[in-house]
């Protein structure tokens, strides 16, 4: 090396710190490629994204690499450093390389091209795989070698080389990614996939028209009045039963009936045998699998029963649907904007009869869902007792006043929300 003049040695330097800066961009940009973008351009016949997955398939090889690559010219740079600080300043001339050399190399190639290639993966990533497969033909053997060496000390660990992360997404990290992905997805789709990825978490008893509220036509009734009923019906599906909802017969739908009065064949004998057969929903169905079991039955509404066989309400199809993509335009159930009206003072009056989820859905409030469905049955289990108007309880920090009481059941309460107190959990 003695014959080999300064500046030369300069020159070489330059370059090795440049390659250093290669293998440590390409290690960054290799890991911090997003592995489902990878898949996805692989699919697409990007070629390099087909090198780069072709790489990443053996990690331990691909590191290995890299660091033989970025190890032998650092130490060459090393040696370089020290001989030209030997030939400019004498035997000070070590230190000051040294000192030189760390700050250089830490600077520009190990900081800067790292922070680039996690800023910009893959236009880090996929240029490099082309060098850096050509370099693993070359340098097979040595990676195998150390390889070996290492997967051996693993071993002695208790580790595998086999066992490896699986990149694969939980539905709370999915969520995440939606909720992330920015102008990516419109919100409205953003919140069409979230309701999706919820709808494991409700259950056929959340939204449910409960048993109080459900309509139907007792067949013992007068026939005028059953014709009355069924012409004047808001459903296209209309329950039937005896004398109360616990004998019920099936449901009819009315195009059928409309039938039978175009024919001049509309008695009750003829709406009897219109009668179709009721799908029952057991109590604690989630809404993903009753949506399959809708799909695969080829129904569109179930009663929903308890483990007595009692019934507790009834659930369609469109329930579900509305779950996903909002409410229908059609709907004849009541929505939080007609059971949730804003004050003058800032408060809400909220019915009692208002399904919590879907005020907290409407209003971004966090009443507890886990217990009572309703607001008037939380305020109850909360009270355990029936209260009277005028009274004022907190309730999961927000402030509640008992408006109207009547018939065993909270009317109205007001609301506060402007004055909620988020509650202290312990981790």
């Amino acid at each position: 090396m003695d014959n080999i003049s300064t500046e030369i040695l300069f020159a070489i330097l330059g370059l090795l710190i440049v390659f250093s800066a290669y293998f440590s961009s390409s290690e960054t940009g290799m890991m911090a490629l997003n592995r489902y973008r990878l898949r996805h351009l692989e699919k697409q016949n990007h070629k390099g994204a087909k090198r780069v997955s072709k790489l990443l398939a053996r990690p331990d090889r691909l590191i290995g690499l890299i660091l033989i690559g970025n190890n032998l010219v650092n130490i060459a740079a090393s040696a370089i450093a020290t001989v030209i600080g030997l030939r400019l300043l004498g035997d000070v001339g070590i230190l000051v390389s040294t000192i030189a050399l760390t700050l250089i190399i830490l600077i520009f190639a190990e900081v800067t091209p790292k922070t680039l290639a996690a800023l910009y993966p893959e236009k880090v990533a996929f240029p490099s795989s082309l060098f850096l497969t050509l370099l693993l033909k070359i340098l097979y053997p040595l990676v195998i070698i150390v390889n070996w060496i290492t997967n051996g000390i693993l071993m002695l660990l208790g580790i595998s080389s086999e066992q490896r992360e699986q990149h694969s997404l939980s539905t709370e990290e999915l969520r995440t990614v939606v909720n992330e992905s920015g102008a990516l997805i419109p919100e409205r789709n953003q919140d069409m996939l979230v309701s999706i990825l919820d709808l494991e978490k409700v259950h056929v008893e959340d939204i449910m028209i409960p048993r109080n509220e459900l309509v139907g036509i007792d067949v013992n009734d007068d026939w005028k009045r059953i014709q009355k009923q069924l012409t004047q019906s808001n459903h296209t599906r209309v329950l039937l039963y005896r004398d109360n909802i616990d004998d019920v017969v099936g449901y009819v739908h009315v195009r059928d009936a409309l039938k039978l009065l175009s024919k001049n064949q509309f008695t009750k004998a003829t709406l009897l045998r219109a009668v179709r057969e009721l799908y029952f929903i057991p109590e604690g169905t989630p809404l993903n699998v009753q949506l399959l079991k809708f799909q695969h039955a080829k129904e569109r509404l179930g009663l929903v029963v308890d483990e007595y066989g009692d019934i507790q309400g009834l659930v369609t199809l469109e329930d579900i649907l509305e779950e996903i993509v909002g409410d229908f335009t059609t709907t004849m159930t009541p929505t939080a904007s007609d059971e949730v009206h804003l004050q003058p003072d800032g408060s809400y009056l909220v019915d009692g009869s208002a399904n919590i989820r879907d005020i907290n859905k409407a209003m971004s409030w966090k009443l507890p869902t886990d217990g009572p469905k309703t607001l008037n049955g939380l305020i109850i289990e909360y009270l355990e007792d029936i209260p009277q108007a005028k009274l004022s309880v907190r309730i999961a920090g927000y402030p509640v006043e008992i408006v109207d009481v009547s018939d065993n059941m909270i009317k109205s309460v007001r609301i506060m929300p402007e004055y909620y107190l988020e509650e202290e959990t312990d981790e």
